[in-house]
């Protein structure tokens, strides 16, 4: 068996993707992706079943014809959760019924892994790769790398399909690899949501959690989960099991995922076919693992992703479960699903009394601060800070995915906090960390190395003020919107263009004709006057022609001939003081302050006449105001920069411009 080169993930992934060479000329470079990947695939699980392909072969003649239960027996000779009982493999396919070998290849697969090429609709691919008489040849090209997990590990396996997914992507620029998450940031991930445990992994031996992702990819995430805890094994007779679960919306994407999970062992359970925990559809519309809870989650739903396709679904749960089902918190705008991924998270917390949950879960900027007071958003971040699921948020450095350069963050929750941070929440300012790549992959520049991995993880651990880390009292991020009016003061004046605006108003239209000719007759005798309030009602209002004046006439008519005054009496209308719509303003005050000293101090100074709307209250504790919630990131780490000076500036200027002119001199 022929050996790569270079087993390091991008080189690995290059040197599989150049045997796509081979299919310039014949297929649209849109279809490389939909070829290399299950190819890719089915090299790995031939790879591991190599060892013991003639004992499978020797036990399926043996008990062929003997009416036993023929999956567990070949499994077990195998070696693992999956076997072949075909002669064939990719080396020795012929080039006379290549088609016809492959596909009795396949076919001869446990029913585990025909699934996979089920989802890559690899007959296809297979039907159009021998139009075109490069079956053979893609089949040779494949046969001669060796990936099998002792030579290719499956950290090193997870980063070339993301690679391959990446670089399929930025060819075709449909932007499959806008959901892709870096391995690095994988990793940091995991760190910091499996190593606050390792004292729990370390005082039980053998310890069996459950971990999941509800938006698996390419079961990136599970497998360094997976891996964090095998590290245990070194110094620990029975190593932490971590059995994995995962739902995947692209079918392609989920076959890799479950050709991965084929391939991972429990050490309680060596037999155990993890694929089958590897579920495919939408987490939000059609949850898989409804009810279930689990341990440890990690995930990166996609960013800014409409939820309009699975919006029947949500409104439905929303609905009819409130907070006993996932999405009672509250819906966000339909053009962006991420808060929803977030509740679903909270939702599948283990219960603290089996052991709580922690999560960890990357999302764009958006769910810190988007919508205002008793928006959908507000309110889920209402909950989640009032029910103290927050833990900590990482600020990562930008450029680090591969098609977008927005700034990304880590969220950690948990249901379990540790006393020292219960009702408290740590920032961490992570984005000066990380270290250059030495060739850009798309719009990734950036990658979080080992360095800057246990850097933050060891300030989280530290959970202490620095001039990266903050923690603050979940409150501080709280406020009350607080509606404030300001009394209407006007003067009545009178001209055409405002006799004209009368006119146009509903209640002007109700007058017969005769009326409406009197009104604008005795109106216009008014031109050119400037009248204040008290004149409109003792005078203008007896004075006008008509038997029976209605409130709603009265309000036109101050709608139309009004004019703002700040200096003029307050307008009351029978004992009320009106309210000046146009004035009417919100103050967001801190949950922790009082709102009466908030106005003395901030708002009656600028405006002594305001006063605070009492009836605008909050839904749920009923108080004036209503509860907002956000998390201004970037303004806790703000440092001030003091300008340059003036004269610094205009001595530089000077300067270059005595430059130039020796420049165009020597011209």
């Amino acid at each position: 068996m022929a050996s790569a080169p270079n087993n390091t993930e991008s080189t690995l992934a290059s040197f599989i993707w150049n045997n796509a060479n081979d299919l310039w000329g014949d297929f649209p470079h849109t279809e490389f992706g939909k070829i290399i990947l299950p190819f890719t695939v089915l090299r790995r699980l031939e790879c591991v079943l190599e060892p013991t392909k003639d004992v499978v072969l020797n036990t399926y003649e043996q008990f062929k014809d003997q009416g036993m239960a023929l999956d567990d027996i070949l499994a077990n000779v195998s070696g693992n959760p999956f076997y072949n009982k075909s002669t064939y493999n990719l080396s020795n396919l012929g080039g006379t019924k290549t088609k016809a070998n492959l596909e009795d290849y396949i076919a001869n697969f446990s029913e585990n892994v025909r699934v996979i090429f089920e989802q890559f609709d690899f007959s296809t691919t297979i039907n159009k790769l021998a139009k075109a008489n490069l079956l053979l040849r893609i089949c040779n090209n494949f046969s001669a790398i060796d990936l099998h997990p002792n030579v290719v590990p499956d950290r090193t396996m997870s980063n070339v399909y993301e690679h391959l997914i990446a670089r399929f992507g930025a060819e075709v620029g449909t932007g499959s690899e806008d959901f892709m998450t870096p391995r690095d940031i994988v990793h940091l991930a995991a760190t910091l949501l499996l190593e606050p445990d390792n004292e729990l992994f370390e005082q039980k031996n053998g310890l069996i959690r459950t971990i999941y992702d509800q938006t698996c990819g390419t079961s990136g995430f599970l497998t360094d989960m997976m891996n964090y805890v095998d590290g245990f094994k070194d110094r620990y007779k029975v190593a932490p099991v971590l059995v994995p679960h995962g739902q995947e919306l692209q079918p392609e994407t989920h076959a890799v995922a479950l050709g991965s999970m084929l391939l991972k062992k429990l050490e309680s359970d060596p037999s155990r076919d993890l694929s089958q925990n590897i579920k495919l559809g939408s987490t939000l519309s059609n949850d898989l693992f409804v009810g279930q809870r689990f341990h440890y989650q990690c995930s990166n739903p996609p960013f800014g992703m409409s939820w309009a396709k699975d919006a029947s679904a949500v409104q439905l749960e929303h609905k009819e479960k409130g907070l006993n089902g996932r999405f009672g918190a509250g819906l966000p705008k339909a053009s962006d699903g991420s808060m929803l991924f977030l509740q679903n998270l909270i939702s599948k917390l283990e219960l603290p009394e089996n052991g709580g949950g922690r999560g960890a879960i990357v999302l764009s900027g958006s769910p810190l601060f988007n919508g205002s007071a008793g928006s959908g958003e507000s309110e889920i971040r209402r909950f989640i800070l009032e029910n103290d699921y927050l833990e900590a948020i990482v600020a990562l450095p930008t450029d680090i995915f591969f098609r977008t350069g927005i700034g990304t963050y880590i969220w950690l929750i948990s249901n379990r906090k540790p006393d020292q941070r219960k009702g408290k929440v740590q920032l961490i300012d992570a984005t000066g960390m990380g270290a250059s790549m030495r060739k850009n992959e798309g719009n990734k520049r950036k990658f979080v190395d080992q360095d800057s991995i246990n850097a933050i993880s060891r300030i989280y651990a530290d959970f202490e003020e620095s001039s990266v880390s903050k923690i603050f009292d979940y409150t501080d991020f709280g406020y009350r919107r607080v509606k404030v009016l300001r009394p209407l003061r006007i003067d009545i004046q009178f001209d055409a263009e405002k006799l004209e605006s009368f006119k146009a108003s509903k209640e002007f239209g109700k007058l017969s004709d005769t009326d409406q000719n009197a009104v604008s007759v005795y109106i216009e005798q008014q031109f050119g006057k400037s009248k204040d309030y008290a004149w409109f009602e003792s005078t203008l209002l007896k004075s006008l022609p008509l038997s029976k004046i209605s409130k709603g006439f009265k309000n036109a008519l101050i709608s139309a001939f009004g004019v703002q005054n700040p200096d003029a009496e307050t307008v009351s209308i029978n004992g009320e003081v009106q309210m000046d719509s146009d004035l009417t303003d919100y103050e967001n005050i801190p949950l922790n302050q009082d709102i009466t000293a908030y106005m003395a101090k901030e708002v009656l100074p600028h405006a002594p006449d305001a006063v605070i709307d009492t009836s605008y209250t909050d839904a749920k504790d009923g108080q004036v105001g209503v509860v907002g919630y956000e998390i201004n990131f970037n303004r806790y780490f703000y440092v001030f920069e003091q300008p340059r000076h003036p004269n610094e500036i205009m001595a530089e200027i000077k300067e270059l411009s005595a430059e130039v002119a020796q420049l165009l001199g020597e011209v």
